[in-house]
């Protein structure tokens, strides 16, 4: 009967609600590669780096404090909240592309959120380490509840349910520090010409951040539908 159960109910909801958002996920990590692949080869037309645009919008914006560091990888750049560090990869960091600027000018976004205490960046800082643990425990949880208890499978849901608000919490976040990342390049930075290209790339990137919430929310509906059916 379980073999049976995993055989149908766990592949079926894969299929219908999973699959479907792993799709969308495809595409849109085409469309950043296409973006950035492109725009990476464009020059911003101002002579300076991903690193030296971060510089300027934080101290525009008496973000003294906040530093700049290199780290490697492609398209690992983050900000992290917790030492006042906005990190850019190597191609960002030392580029002078549109496409350098337009990371650089977002992450620094994420530093402005920060310094303003914009409810959603907290909120959502606030949710990571329980979503952390959610989304590696998850399943741990539904077999020992299929095993010994439902209570644990209730378990696993509930911490599932921190990682899909993560995600939705995650997009306004984004969306606005893409927002700010514009105002910020149209002030005397980038070309008028040039903001369209740079539109491109944050408008790709965030394909990624709305996918990662689709595959979220087909994760969870999947839960449920094989937990209710396991249930019945």
């Amino acid at each position: 009967m379980f073999g049976n159960y995993y055989g149908g109910g766990y592949y079926s909801s894969w299929i219908i609600f999973v699959l479907p958002a792993m799709l969308f996920a495809s595409y849109a990590q085409l469309k950043i590669s296409s973006a950035f692949n492109k725009y990476s080869r464009v020059s911003s037309g101002t002579g300076y780096t991903g690193a030296q645009i971060a510089r300027m919008i934080l101290d525009r914006n008496g973000l003294y404090d906040v530093r700049i560091e290199q780290v490697g990888g492609k398209l690992t750049d983050h900000y992290d909240p917790r030492t006042k560090v906005v990190r850019l990869s190597n191609s960002i960091y030392g580029g002078s592309s549109i496409a350098s600027m337009s990371v650089a000018a977002h992450e620094v976004g994420h530093a402005i959120q920060h310094a303003e205490g914009y409810f959603p960046l907290i909120l959502r800082n606030n949710i990571a380490p329980i979503a952390s643990i959610g989304s590696r425990l998850v399943w741990i949880f539904i077999f020992i509840g299929f095993a010994i208890s439902p209570f644990f499978i209730e378990l696993g849901i509930a911490l599932f349910l921190s990682v899909v608000l993560f995600q939705v919490v995650t997009l306004p976040v984004e969306f606005n520090a893409s927002r700010r990342a514009l105002v910020q390049l149209e002030n005397g930075i980038m070309t008028r010409d040039n903001i369209k290209p740079a539109k491109e790339v944050l408008k790709a990137a965030a394909l990624t951040y709305v996918a990662a919430t689709l595959v979220a929310i087909g994760e969870l509906l999947r839960l449920l539908a094989i937990t209710n059916r396991r249930r019945d």
